[in-house]
């Protein structure tokens, strides 16, 4: 190892360079450059990094005890000011602790009333599934993909005359097959076809309409396309059509509110996306006041999934989308898109639709659709870095191309060090 050069004044120089590590294998690297023992390594990387977990509810009895617990393995966790004065019935807790901690923690949480076996579950599958990025196989009725690889691209095809970017442009079959096509020459994973504009303020068509116009699509694709098919509708009716035409997965922006659409989707086999909208996409744009946003999107989407499962949608056919601009501002939609990742720990893989939105737009100060391709791109990019495991699009081909730099970069940040060691109790290999 070299020796660092003096400074002017003769006084030796230890260059000090704060490291912009996150998962354990980079951590693991950095220590073992040390020529640290290697046992040694396990044992310094396991206190590598923090995981702040949130919790919210917790009872004036549970938060305390929880705090006593967490410090007593060398964590720390804060809850509300009024806890001690007895002021508040309930508290949000944020647990400051590294993985190790954690697997100490819970076994003594475990032990504990007030509930708190119940909360170390709820953190255990928290943390396991934040860290997961193992490949999974979802299976429609048709065919199947795979997420969890690396971010995969779903292109939008809008058979819509008044979607806000491309509405018209494909209402046309012969159109909208030929850009069907397109898409998955550029490298698109899935397709996802819509007959009814969401966006703010969209008129609502019948599912008798919406039906017009997206099914020659369906049944023009069948035999053309090898990639799943995804149709963006809030109607069960049309879901089961659609599935019965050859749709592997439906899209549903009202995030399975409609008992009738979790009942569809358990009956016909379908992968679904649970997307977080207020309201229809008439009225969703009049109320943006939100406590904590990233708070009750995440607690919506935790209660819209668990009365799926209880409805009989297998939880792994089941994804999440927090819905950027469906019923937020621009500043909303920033907070959740820089801030994706967390919703991977639902345990389901999380979809992010930025393309060509309006948010967009306020950040790049535009109002013209066409004008929003980069930051689009750019949008896909800090969703993968994230995690996110579909990046939704009408940008196929640029979005392909800057994921693929995220797959690379990702891959390289991932590789193993030199010699491996013993992460005992330690996080998954991330």
């Amino acid at each position: 190892m070299s020796a660092p050069s003096p400074l002017p004044n003769g006084r030796p120089r230890h260059p000090a360079r704060v490291l912009e590590v996150e998962t354990l294998a980079e951590i693991a690297r950095e220590v073992e450059r040390t020529e640290s023992d290697p046992e040694g390594v396990g044992i310094m990387t396991r206190k590598g990094r923090i995981y702040p977990v949130r919790l919210d509810g917790i009872s004036l009895k549970a938060a305390p005890l929880l705090k006593q617990e967490t410090l007593s393995v060398g964590g720390d966790s804060a809850h509300a000011r009024g806890i001690a004065d007895h002021s508040v019935a309930t508290t949000s807790v944020v647990i400051l602790a590294t993985w190790g901690q954690y697997q100490r923690l819970l076994p003594k949480l475990r032990r504990q009333p007030f509930r708190l076996t119940e909360t170390a579950e709820e953190i255990d599958h928290a943390l396991r599934s934040y860290v997961a990025h193992s490949p999974r196989t979802i299976r429609g009725p048709h065919r199947e993909f795979v997420v969890g690889d690396h971010p995969r691209v779903m292109g939008v095809l809008n058979v819509t005359p008044d979607s806000f970017s491309d509405g018209g442009q494909h209402l046309e079959p012969a159109e909208a097959l030929a850009h069907a096509e397109r898409m998955v020459t550029e490298g698109a994973d899935l397709l996802d076809i819509g007959g009814e504009s969401t966006r703010p303020g969209a008129t609502p068509v019948s599912p008798d309409a919406e039906w017009a116009r997206i099914a020659p699509v369906l049944s023009g694709l069948a035999g053309r396309i090898s990639v799943p098919v995804s149709v963006d509708t809030r109607h069960p009716e049309v879901a089961q059509k659609a599935v019965d035409a050859g749709a592997d997965l439906i899209n549903d922006v009202e995030g399975l509110r409609s008992e009738a659409m979790r009942r569809t989707v358990a009956k016909s086999g379908a992968a679904v996306i649970a997307m977080h909208m207020r309201g229809t996409p008439a009225t969703m744009q009049t109320n943006l006041v939100y406590s904590e946003v990233r708070a009750e999107v995440f607690s919506n989407l935790a209660a819209a999934t668990d009365r799926a499962v209880s409805d009989g949608v297998p939880a792994e056919k089941i994804l999440i989308d927090p819905g950027l601009g469906f019923g937020k501002s621009a500043e909303q939609s920033l907070d959740l898109l820089v801030h994706v990742g967390e919703f991977r720990s639902l345990g389901y893989p999380v979809v992010i639709g930025a393309s060509r939105k309006s948010f967009l737009g306020w950040a790049l100060g535009s109002d013209d659709p066409a004008y929003r391709l980069e930051g689009g791109i750019a949008a896909a990019v800090v969703a993968a870095e994230r995690g996110v495991a579909v990046v939704r699009t009408h940008d196929v081909g640029a979005t392909v191309r800057a994921l693929a730099l995220v797959r690379a970069a990702q891959k390289f940040a991932n590789a193993p060090p030199a010699a491996p060691h013993d992460l005992t109790g330690s996080e998954p290999d991330a």
